[in-house]
């Protein structure tokens, strides 16, 4: 679990913005983000100009990589000095990791220019165009809300950002995954909030709700819905609209602002929909008081959007209260158990397991989840603008969007950060926005897992059954790799949906105010890109076989988009340590980097930074090397090991996470690399490997001081070594005497099963039983660690001609699913088939102990057991029932 340390950073001062003040507990930073204005939603359409440009740097990137390698053929790999066999391997290794660098740099220039060209050709539809297709068509939408842990606030605001969109008969379900029996004060707080938050919003929602709501049935009731509308109900709609402005105007100045996030929402969610409105309810006041008349229909729509913004059912669910759905730790299990009951009603039914659902389909139920036409998921730490559902399923609706499985707007930084690493972070945020709108010019879009709009008719294709136990398991979502989404992109693809990035900045999402949280993201975004390589091949064939060729930059953009993060980390950290030799370096090299360079320093200030944060970026990505190498080698050690990694959930706290030692130590050491090859450099002469060095360095250095902190470094390296030297002592178990009058304090079940109180003597195995009521039999079920991790269940056997039950049948169910045959022969071959088949009796004999007394019990054996071993047959001399074999 990761460790937080004492210090807090203080305020010295609050600062101010156009609409809200900032009531922080954090100090700006000298080089924090001084925006306070978002984006544009809609970017400028890219000049002629600019688009020659980026085509431009594009063909010098690669006329310059040819020359090099021309170059290079000739002067280093068939001349004089690349005459041994470690030389020229040396010489093959330095072109290797130009052309990995290459490659990544000509992926971000090909994806830019796809970004510039949508930029020319995206048209937004108008408001009445909007209006005009939801008159016709609602489908129904459901949000899902992930969260585990969250702060309150964070989860108030992702929800209201949710319930204030512009559609109609949303269900916003935020899906608590914390522990349902918290261990410690602050994880209760956080759950006893969490719970209470969707509660709180449809109270806060109620009062508008109900009375725009209201109006909108007094119109449709009125002589008024019929013909033209008169000028006196547009004014007394434009009073309607005045209404609603003045409420959201409240909302927003009772907000907390305790940072740039709560800032932004009230200013540019709140305020901004207040905006909206109001120039509506003022062009209405304008054609009332100029004697105007509107159709009935357009005034139903205008009447009809105030009662969608404000109606919106919220609810929670924790899958972790029930037994029957997946317990893993990651956020793709906690979607899947909820997208898995979608369609369906339940009841709570209590087992001697724990709680579980029991789907129904006749009678009461505790739960009913619609299987709604678009399902809405949302990081809880991020928030959309008003409009991001009404657009995205308006484009998902048409005729050419139909084989699209996802939308999406990939999600920006909130400007205003306080943190001088928030603001560099939250600038590879704003270029990466730019990479994820080009990569669907070339059918290359990637999920972007903060939040999309899911056509559930797609997640229905790619969904997989698994059992554990007799509960069925539906996984949409895979979590083979922690990161999800993009596994699940590459599923979608081989299912022959394609998805989409709407070229909008729609969404918004924070990022890691200190090192030690962004650590922990951005490792876990570089572990698992390339173990799914594979799984591309294998979609790019499956496309071949329908006829469908893969486009070139598809696929290019695609590897690289998986492997770049590794390969690119890697070859940083050779070109550090490793000296090569000076005749390898060319001026090609830097025409090579030069329009990559270029490129990313003008799309920096087109997105509000300065040009040369494009070396802080630098410094940054550096001192973020050993953390994508981290994530790399985990991909690898999963690979071999076929072991899941574990899943790292980035910190939600307001102080600064401790930093693992290692990524606080390898920048420094690889400043000593740096350092090694200028003393080299400088013995030789070498004057360009010289300069690199010195470079590295300086940004190296900067990026320590200017990220982490010396303070902040020096503190966590403490902590480290502290919990190194200083560690607690466990009380040795022997040394704990137990009472003999203290009470068992273990399972009944298992004492009455085995006849011991000694946990060594527990059948290995899933026990199962039964019970009544109301004259309905009911499955049941005991779990314990176990080797073959099997349980027992019953099949009624009826009278005939009656209702009445006469007997059961005993049936063995393993986790895996129904493979009892496969088991039964596995235990055969290796000479342990009655001692295995005398287990599963006793379990059955056990858990029979919950049937009706009256009743006779089946089970199954073997002729082997039955006439070779008198144990076995002994087991059945204390059943206290008929038994049929």
């Amino acid at each position: 679990m990761p460790m937080t340390s004492g210090i807090v950073m203080s305020m010295t001062d609050a600062e101010t913005r156009p609409s809200a003040i900032i009531n922080s507990s954090a100090r700006r930073e000298w080089g924090h983000d001084r925006r306070t204005e978002p984006l544009a939603v809609t970017p400028r359409p890219a000049s002629d100009r600019h688009v020659a440009m980026s085509r431009l740097g594009i063909v010098a990137t690669v006329i310059a990589w040819v020359a090099y390698t021309v170059w290079w053929m000739f002067n280093d790999l068939f001349g004089d000095k690349a005459n041994t066999a470690v030389a020229r391997t040396e010489t093959i290794a330095y072109l290797l990791i130009v052309t990995v660098l290459t490659a990544s740099s000509l992926a971000y220039l090909l994806a830019r220019l796809g970004h510039l060209n949508r930029t020319r050709t995206h048209h937004r539809a108008s408001r009445a165009d909007l209006d005009a297709f939801y008159d016709e068509s609602t489908p129904s939408m459901t949000v899902i809300v992930p969260s585990y842990q969250e702060n309150a606030n964070v989860i108030r605001k992702t929800l209201l950002s949710a319930a204030l969109q512009e559609y109609p008969d949303m269900w916003v379900v935020l899906l608590i995954d914390d522990p349902p029996k918290p261990k410690s004060h602050r994880a209760r707080a956080l759950l006893a909030d969490a719970r209470d938050v969707p509660a709180e919003v449809t109270e806060l929602l109620a009062a508008p709700a109900t009375r725009f709501a209201s109006a909108l049935r007094e119109f449709e009731a009125s002589p008024d819905s019929i013909g033209d509308v008169t000028p006196k109900r547009l004014a007394m709609l434009a009073t309607e609209y005045g209404a609603a402005v003045d409420w959201l105007e409240d909302l927003a100045a009772s907000e907390p602002i305790e940072d740039h996030t709560d800032a932004f929402f009230a200013d540019h969610v709140v305020r901004r929909l207040a905006g909206d409105l109001r120039t509506t309810g003022q062009a209405i006041e304008r054609a009332a008081s100029e004697g105007a008349t509107l159709p009935a229909r357009r005034v139903r729509q205008l009447y009809r959007r105030l009662a969608w913004i404000f109606d919106a059912e919220l609810s929670s669910f924790e899958r972790k209260r029930y037994v029957s759905l997946s317990h893993e730790p990651n956020k793709a299990m906690n979607l899947n158990s909820f997208l898995g009951l979608m369609g369906g009603r339940y009841r709570e039914v209590m087992t001697p397991g724990g709680l579980a659902l029991e789907r129904v389909t006749i009678g009461s139920a505790d739960i009913s989840i619609p299987d709604p036409d678009f399902v809405l998921t949302l990081d809880a730490d991020s928030v959309l603008l008003p409009e991001y559902c009404l657009r995205l399923v308006h484009l998902l609706e048409q005729r050419e969007q139909a084989r699209t499985a996802i939308a999406q707007t990939p999600y920006s930084a909130f400007p205003g950060s306080a943190t001088r690493l928030e603001r560099i972070a939250g600038a590879t945020t704003d270029l990466q926005h730019i990479v994820h709108q080009g990569l669907t010019t070339y059918d290359a879009t990637f999920w972007v897992g903060a939040n999309a709009v899911i056509r559930k008719r797609a997640l229905d294709d790619i969904a997989v059954k698994s059992y554990v136990g007799d509960f069925e398991i539906t996984t949409y979502i895979k979590d083979l790799t922690v990161i999800e989404d993009t596994e699940s992109t590459i599923d979608l693809a081989a299912a022959g949906w394609s998805l989409f990035n709407y070229p909008e900045r729609l969404s918004y999402s924070a990022t890691p105010p200190d090192f030690g949280s962004l650590c922990i993201q951005r490792r876990r975004w570089a572990n698992g890109g390339l173990l799914l390589i594979p799984k591309l091949h294998r979609k790019n064939k499956l496309q071949r076989q329908r006829g469908e060729r893969p486009r070139f930059g598809e696929t290019f953009l695609r590897w690289n988009y998986m492997s770049s993060v590794a390969t690119s980390s890697l070859a940083l950290i050779v070109l550090l340590g490793f000296p090569f030799d000076a005749t390898l370096i060319s001026p090609l090299l830097g025409l090579i980097a030069l329009p990559y360079f270029v490129a990313m320093a003008a799309d920096l200030r087109a997105c509000g930074y300065k040009r040369l944060d494009i070396f802080r970026i630098y410094g940054f990505n550096l001192l973020l090397v050993p953390v994508n190498l981290a994530g790399m080698t985990s991909s690898l050690t999963q690979a071999i090991t076929a072991s899941r990694s574990a899943f790292a959930r980035t910190p939600k706290v307001k102080n600064r996470t401790v930093a693992p030692l290692g990524f606080l130590v390898m920048p420094l050491l690889m400043t000593a690399l740096a350092a090694y090859t200028v003393v080299h450099a400088w013995h030789h002469h070498l004057i360009v490997n010289l300069a690199y060095a010195v470079l590295n360095i300086t940004l190296v250095l900067y990026a320590i001081v200017a990220f982490i902190g010396v303070r902040n470094t020096v503190t966590d390296v403490w902590v480290h070594t502290k919990a190194f030297l200083y560690r607690p002592v466990s009380p040795s178990k022997r040394a704990v005497a137990t009472p003999a009058s203290a009470p068992l304090d273990v399972d009944w079940r298992s004492v009455l099963q085995a006849g011991s109180a000694d946990p060594d003597f527990w059948p290995k195995s899933k026990v199962s039983g039964l019970r009544v009521e109301d004259g309905r039999v009911e499955e049941t079920a005991v779990s314990h660690e176990i080797t073959h991790r099997f349980h027992t269940v019953f099949q009624p056997v009826f009278e005939l001609g009656g209702d009445s039950i006469v007997g059961f049948e005993a049936l063995t169910r393993f986790d895996e699913g129904p493979q009892t045959q496969q088991r039964l022969a596995e235990a055969l071959a290796v000479g342990d088939i009655v001692n295995f088949e005398a287990t599963i009796a006793h379990a059955a004999l056990q858990a029979a102990t919950a049937l009706p007394p009256d009743t006779w019990l089946a089970v199954k054996a073997s002729g082997r057991a039955l006439t070779t071993e008198e144990q076995f047959v002994a087991l059945f001399d204390d059943a206290h029932r008929s038994i049929v074999v």
